[in-house]
């Protein structure tokens, strides 16, 4: 018979105390990126049809929905990976995992925090290197808009992703807080 932790807990064993100042704030940062992602995708579902409608059916071949949608296919791609990690929602094979002994399945859990770790760091920085880089050159169909602004999904969601590695780190798996397990039974 396991006994929960003392303590103020969460709703779920997983879940850091409730008065952990960082809780709440990591909790708004993955409903932001959950709406985010959101709002990229259906954003492109409204201005894909729109591009293809202009360009096949009115004979006009609009310059803005290509880069826009790539835009929001960045956004979508980025933000919404770091809240699919904590969700538990990323593809992962745990095949051989699975089959090794509980100390040597925590072992490597840990090896996989450590290379995210890695990765997240590398991404961001290299990431937002590409956004400095580009900020001055401008997207030819939107002169308005640097290209750089399109870049910066991947220094952002990279840095998001690393605060979930590092959450899940400290607090373990985030997947059945009742922020990240809403609507399920």
């Amino acid at each position: 018979m396991s006994t929960a932790p003392t303590g103020s807990a969460g709703d779920h064993p997983q879940d850091p105390p409730r008065d952990h100042p960082l809780s709440g704030a990591l909790d708004a940062l993955y409903r932001a990126c959950i709406w985010s992602a959101g709002i990229a995708i259906f954003l492109m579902s409204l201005i894909i049809p729109v591009g293809v409608f202009m360009r096949y059916f009115l004979g006009v071949g609009a310059q803005w929905p290509e880069p826009i949608a790539i835009l929001l296919m960045m956004v979508f791609t980025f933000i919404g990976a770091a809240a699919a990690y904590r969700a538990g929602g990323h593809i992962a094979v745990t095949m051989l995992v699975d089959r090794l002994p509980q100390a040597l399945q925590n072992a490597a859990l840990r090896v996989v925090d450590l290379l995210m770790l890695l990765v997240c760091l590398f991404v961001t920085g290299y990431g937002a290197r590409l956004v400095m880089e580009t900020m001055g050159q401008s997207i030819a169909e939107l002169p308005w808009l640097p290209v750089g602004v399109t870049y910066l999904a991947i220094p952002v969601g990279s840095l998001v992703t690393l605060l979930f590695v590092l959450e899940r780190m400290a607090f373990g798996p985030q997947n059945k807080r009742a922020v990240v397990a809403f609507g399920e039974h």
